[in-house]
């Protein structure tokens, strides 16, 4: 992995460190050092966000018009935007050593990343939607189109993600879905691995994944060694990559109050802590 990847990844605020007395909380209720938004590589937090908010407006108006309307968007910020450009670049040059004849986005964060490709390459893209809807845009052409069974049948649909963690959604919707539709994936490119099950996961739908990074400590050692993260923060990172239950034991155990005051905020710290309780992460709170 290239330092310019590392670089763009925490300049961005794509891979958040915490300061070792604030983890994060994930969703599963855990406590962790970092956070990932792998989308703000789009430039930045404000303007992924934007991005974002045209996403879903578009996709809901008008899905056969929402890749024309889409595409002019990233072009923009691809010939403004230094960061934007790197990573579109390096997705490009990984799908020139793969066979594929149409590149494939899932709803919505892919779709930052695998629509610009497919029109750098003249290549065809194929729109997947949360509700297992497709549409499919010739982009030489800028013509979409419903997609029915059979209408990409026999085509080599090549997938770009923005993250791969345990590559639930290819299993629940992209893959089916290509799969109904007569055609086969057999690689798929993303921006992050985040290096929980989701390649072997892939690897036994046969389906090869190819990472511009990963999150493991090495990644981290690189950031270490450019300045983007301090000795302290890779510390804590290394602690909670080695072993992330024994992270949260610890930590807690060195900050007793933690819980009740995440609890006593209320909102969405209150929602983790309370999980992580019901969970057995953390010991419960005498009221």
């Amino acid at each position: 992995m290239s330092n310019l990847i590392i670089d763009a990844l925490f300049r961005t605020n794509a891979i958040r460190v915490c300061m070792p007395d604030q983890p994060f909380w994930y969703t599963s209720g855990m406590l962790g050092p970092f956070y990932i938004n792998t989308h703000f590589l789009y430039g930045s937090e404000e303007e992924a966000s934007e991005l974002l908010r045209l996403i879903e407006t578009a996709a809901y108006e008008d899905r056969l018009t929402f890749p024309s309307v889409l595409l002019d968007v990233l072009k923009n910020q691809y010939a403004t935007n230094q960061t934007f450009r790197l990573v579109t670049d390096q997705i490009v040059s990984v799908t020139k050593t793969l066979p594929f004849d149409c590149i494939s986005g899932g709803e919505r964060r892919d779709f930052f990343f695998s629509l610009l490709p497919a029109a750098i390459l003249g290549k065809p893209h194929l729109s997947i939607f949360k509700d297992r809807s497709a549409v499919y845009t010739d982009v030489q052409l800028m013509k979409t189109e419903a997609v029915e069974e059979g209408s990409v049948s026999g085509m080599r649909i090549l997938h770009i993600s923005d993250l791969i963690t345990e590559a639930s959604s290819y299993e629940r919707a992209w893959i089916p879905v290509i799969r109904e539709l007569g055609a086969e994936i057999c690689d798929t490119i993303t921006v992050v691995n985040r290096k929980q099950d989701g390649e072997s996961v892939l690897r036994r739908e046969g389906v090869t994944m190819h990472a511009l990074s990963e999150i493991d400590l090495s990644l981290f050692e690189s950031a270490l060694e450019i300045g983007a993260i301090t000795e302290s923060q890779f510390h804590v990172v290394r602690s909670f990559i080695l072993n992330p239950t024994d992270f949260m034991s610890s930590f807690l155990l060195s900050h007793p109050d933690f819980i009740a005051q995440q609890i006593a905020l209320g909102g969405k710290a209150r929602e983790r802590a309370e999980m992580a309780i019901e969970k057995g992460y953390a010991p419960p709170v005498c009221r």
